[in-house]
Formats: C-alpha cells, structure tokens, sequence
C-alpha cells in the first residue's frame, strides 16, 4: 500500500494545498483502509454571478478515499503511513487506538470520535464536509462501532498548507518534504485508548523565541 503516491495524486489533480490527511482501519487484519485528505481553500456555492450580490464562498469538502491494496501485517501498513509522512515533509504522525463504541459503557465522545474518523459529520449536509470517491463509509464506521479501529493523523508541509508557516525543521528539503527511505520504524501496538507519536521532524539549531 502506497498512500505517497495516492496523496501526491491527489495534491496534483485538486491542486489546492492540504492542512491534514486522517487514515482509519477497522482493527483487524486486511480490512479497508480509509483515508481523508481535508483541503484548504473556498470555492463559490454556485456559479451564477448577481450584479451587486456577493456570492459567499464555501470550504472545499475533504475527500474520502478508500484503499484497496490487501495488507497482512499491521506493521507493513502503518510503516506506508509512516514513509508518506515522512516524504510530504509532516513533523509528526499521530496513532490513536480505538476500542468499540457500541459496547456498554461507552461515551458519546468515542461514539462521536468514531463517526468522525469515518467521514461522518453531524452538522451540515454530508455533502458539505466530504467528497466520496468510491469509499464506503458507512459500512467502516458500523465495523469499527462493532471491532474498534486506529487512526493516524498527520499535516504535509510539502504540498500543504503548513509551508507556509516556515516552522523551523532541519530535517526538511527546499520543497517541504523529505527523501526516503524514512529511518522510523513502526512501534507495537499498546491496545484501545492509547495515543502514540511518531516525531519526524527536527531542529539541530538554537531557535530564539
């Protein structure tokens, strides 16, 4: 599973910049991986152009795609997740694991995560918020309530809106992001409710504040 290349077709064919990419998988072995790249930028609600009417502009929806490329080993695939963060220049990835939000006890707060994570936003039209490009979404999000899930978090700086920040990175090259291979190696996996972070960048100056 190449989730590099399928982020850097994306950035190509959008052509906008990225403020974050989200992946979540059923817990499991070979199950669909799900991957959300959220945008940064407006666009017109519609084209009609009103003399003396301004027309707002709206945030461009997040585009949910579903992977299909079989997986085996957890480690295998969260190390793809781990090289493309490391390749689109991010300066940390973030692995949450999830335990089932339909089991009794759970919070609205993990049932909310749960929806999230999926694409599945309560406020507004579904439409508003999230572009789907074949990826079922809701068939996930009833597994991972049943199974539970992880998620990843990670924001490009190649390619994304944080360039723009020039936050202090040695590790980075001209265009924001890293050569491979990527020296990270997934961790174990330390079970539901625990959050591991991948720290990718670094700064080998005195930065003074």
């Amino acid at each position: 599973m190449d989730v590099f290349d399928m982020v850097s077709e994306q950035l190509d064919a959008v052509g906008l910049p990225l403020f974050a990419v989200s992946v979540s998988v059923v817990t499991g072995v070979n199950t669909p991986v799900l991957a959300i790249l959220h945008w940064h930028g407006f666009r017109r609600t519609t084209p009609l152009a009103l003399p003396g009417v301004e027309i707002p502009h709206r945030p461009v929806p997040a585009s949910a795609i579903e992977l299909h490329q079989p997986w085996r080993e957890f480690e295998a695939m969260e190390a793809s997740l781990i090289d493309a963060a490391w390749q689109l220049g991010a300066w940390e990835l973030e692995r949450i694991e999830r335990r089932p939000c339909s089991v009794i006890g759970a919070s609205a707060r993990e049932a909310l995560a749960c929806r999230q994570a999926f694409g599945d936003y309560a406020e507004g039209g579904a439409e508003e918020h999230l572009i789907d490009e074949g990826a079922n979404r809701d068939a996930l999000m009833h597994m991972a309530a049943n199974r539970g899930y992880v998620r990843w978090l990670f924001r490009p700086v190649k390619g994304g809106l944080w360039r723009e920040l020039r936050e202090p990175d040695d590790s980075l090259q001209n265009d924001g992001g890293r050569h491979p291979p990527c020296p990270i190696r997934p961790l174990p996996r330390s079970g539901p409710g625990t959050r591991t972070v991948y720290r990718l960048g670094r700064v080998d100056r005195i930065v003074l504040s």
